[in-house]
């Protein structure tokens, strides 16, 4: 009696150790189903996604890149004007604009990375990492641009930290956008090259085709609203107006970008 049972737990036991086998082979050959998605993005958080902006030894390097050259624009600066221009608005200028060039490539490669995912990975948590190394590069500038002009030996204007709380946080917001930028080209833009090209000629194009209108610059582009954040001097019409370029450019072309990556049937789904 005993020895029966026992022979009918095994032989049950085998059969359904088989029957979730073949199940699993099955899965297997046939590519992530639905709830293998849905775990997916119910794992892909903000958190894991700014994790991964960070998360190569190749985007470390990226990052070290953007900060020494921020490093050695401040240095080329605070030698090469005139006392007068020594001041932290005009380093950060220099410096915030610089560094923001490479800033939207983490927006890139996070979108990248989405697009290389085996399953849906929705793009809200991908668009929003981009935060951390906006951050990093933003906060990092305002103290590159702090320690030289701190320890510089040369001459000074005579108010040389004039906005500086202002400017400190105008640079971060300059780069939170400039990464904005590229995760919504990113989306709209199946190569990372192209993507990363479009997030420096656009806006540049659009500055030089509202030359002739300069009050629509601060309005409409990037390079217009970084303008007015890192002078310092912003009013509440300056606020309104950077408030203009991060929903054109920092929501509405991550919207479209998404909205357009949706229609293609890529695996993203919002």
């Amino acid at each position: 009696m005993i020895t029966g049972t026992r022979e009918d737990i095994v032989t049950g036991t085998l059969a359904h150790d088989r029957g979730r086998l073949r199940a699993g082979l099955r899965r297997f050959h046939a590519g992530p189903g639905r709830e293998d998605q849905e775990a997916v993005e119910v794992d892909e958080t903000i958190g894991n996604a700014a994790r991964r902006s960070l998360g190569t030894r190749a985007r470390w390097w990226l990052l070290v890149g953007t900060l020494v050259a921020g490093l050695l624009a401040a240095v080329a600066l605070v030698a090469a004007v005139a006392p007068a221009d020594r001041t932290f608005a005009e380093l950060s200028g220099t410096v915030q604009s610089l560094m923001s060039v490479a800033t939207p490539l983490f927006g890139i490669l996070l979108v990248r990375d989405m697009r290389r995912a085996p399953a849906r990975v929705p793009v809200v948590p991908t668009v929003l990492a981009v935060g951390l190394p906006a951050v990093v590069i933003g906060v990092a500038g305002v103290l590159i641009c702090a320690a030289t002009l701190a320890l510089t030996p040369a001459d000074v204007a005579d108010e040389p930290w004039r906005f500086a709380g202002t400017i400190a946080l105008g640079s971060v917001l300059v780069q939170i956008v400039a990464g904005l930028v590229g995760t919504g080209l990113g989306l709209l833009l199946r190569s990372a090259v192209v993507a990363f090209l479009a997030t420096i000629i656009l806006p540049l194009v659009l500055f030089a085709l509202l030359g002739g209108v300069e009050s629509a610059q601060p309005w409409l582009t990037p390079f217009g609203s970084a303008r007015n954040l890192l002078s310092g001097e912003m009013s509440a019409l300056r606020w309104v107006q950077w408030l203009c370029v991060l929903l054109i450019w920092g929501v509405g072309l991550n919207a479209v970008g998404a909205a357009v990556r949706n229609r293609r049937g890529g695996p993203t789904a919002r």
